[in-house]
């Protein structure tokens, strides 16, 4: 029953603020949510002093939740399915170079500069850290959120081409993400000499490019299925079987789920529905996974704001975070200039792409989930609470405002596009 009454609570929550929010805030639907939760939780940490009941058992509840899990294990595959099933691959075919430049270079430039510039901020704060869990700190929070950015642009109305390169590059880059965060986890642990660089690249190999190889496979395995049937129950079941049974199978592999459950989703979204499904199948097929992919959404960034009730946030540590969102922005601007300059023989991009671009980086929940997988024998509590002062500002104030700064600038299309 305990697990029972934590999605009770989830979900009742995400309802309400979703209705409060939808009839009072109007703000885009995953801004207004985790606005909803987070005010909620202020406010039953201080109901919660009080000793009002219904306030502690709530947050036993969420204190009982295992984030990391949650996210990365059962919400991340069914999420970045959602989103791929509707990207256009012949776009993002023709941005592939960038898009693997920002991925990678921009991925592995950003964590570098944000551990070294927190390793020489933090002493100054009396709250000196090592410099390998400052590139623990670099490698969680460089990653854009392929969840959180999904989210946004489909409220901010950007030009294809530009879209295509930050929503490619958010759901690509968590190969890289994970390659740099474990390695360095391992260095952290054991020791230099066990990550040496065979480990790193067997790593790599292994989780990258065995995730991109088993979702080729399950993708065109799903599409075979879907083109031999016309049955729109059944086709859909397929969808949800690739999502849940990929995700295992990439688990027991040991490869990227979520770079698996991608290329599987743009290969389905792709030819699956173009050449596999009947108009009746592609109907139901994109209601099913727009209304799991609102509901969780919903339920993510609601638990998102209800982590506020079991995080030990301090002056220290609003102060550092406040210092890490200026670290981060700059180290994402450098990190996006730096691929694109190299790029620009190739492509064409102006200075307000590269604002868009660097804005538009936004942090989400994998930063969360990675943080708190950090063990208690590192600094876990400041890097968390530092990690979570730079989410919240990347979806609050970057989200409200980049659908603007692309109006301001230009670069918003004259149509919402009712694909995205």
């Amino acid at each position: 029953m305990e697990l029972y009454n934590t999605l009770a609570l989830l979900l009742v929550a995400a309802a309400v603020f979703g209705y409060i929010n939808h009839r009072f805030l109007r703000l885009p639907a995953t801004i207004g949510l985790m606005v909803l939760a987070l005010v909620s939780s202020l406010v039953a940490i201080g109901l919660g002093r009080l000793g009002v009941p219904w306030v502690v058992t709530a947050s036993r509840l969420v204190r009982g939740l295992d984030f990391h899990t949650i996210l990365m294990q059962v919400m991340l595959s069914f999420l970045l399915f959602a989103g791929a099933i509707h990207v256009d691959v012949r776009t993002l075919g023709r941005e592939r170079v960038a898009v693997a430049a920002l991925a990678t270079v921009g991925t592995l430039l950003s964590t570098i500069i944000v551990a070294t510039a927190v390793y020489v901020v933090l002493p100054l704060l009396y709250q000196p850290v090592d410099f390998i869990y400052c590139l623990l700190f670099g490698a969680l929070i460089s990653p854009t959120d392929p969840i959180a950015v999904l989210g946004i642009l489909k409220e901010a109305r950007i030009n294809k081409s530009l879209e295509i390169k930050i929503v490619g590059e958010s759901l690509f880059n968590d190969g890289i993400a994970v390659v740099v965060f474990v390695s360095l986890f391992q260095i952290a642990e054991f020791g230099a000499e066990r990550a040496t660089a065979a480990v790193i690249g067997e790593l790599f190999l292994r989780e990258a490019v065995g995730g991109i190889a088993l979702g080729a496979a399950l993708g065109y395995a799903a599409f075979w299925a879907l083109r031999t049937i016309d049955h729109y129950q059944v086709e859909v079941l397929i969808t949800l079987a690739l999502v849940m049974g990929g995700t295992a199978l990439a688990a027991a592999l040991h490869t990227s789920g979520p770079l698996a459950i991608v290329v599987a989703g743009l290969i389905v979204g792709d030819k699956g529905r173009s050449l596999g499904m009947s108009d009746l199948t592609r109907e139901y097929l994109d209601k099913f996974w727009e209304i799991l992919d609102e509901m969780l959404n919903a339920v993510l960034f609601v638990l998102i704001g209800l982590e506020m009730l079991v995080l030990d946030i301090n002056r220290t540590v609003l102060l550092m975070g406040a210092l890490a969102v200026g670290i981060t922005l700059a180290a994402r601007l450098v990190s996006v200039a730096v691929p694109l300059s190299v790029l620009r023989r190739y492509y064409h991009f102006d200075r307000p792409t590269l604002r868009v671009l660097t804005w538009g980086g936004l942090r989400g929940g994998i930063s969360v989930a990675l943080a708190l997988s950090l063990p208690d024998s590192m600094p876990r509590d400041l890097l968390v609470g530092i990690t979570y002062v730079v989410v919240i500002f990347s979806i609050i104030v970057q989200g409200l405002t980049i659908g603007p700064l692309v109006k301001r600038l230009g670069l918003s299309s004259p149509e919402p596009d009712p694909g995205h």
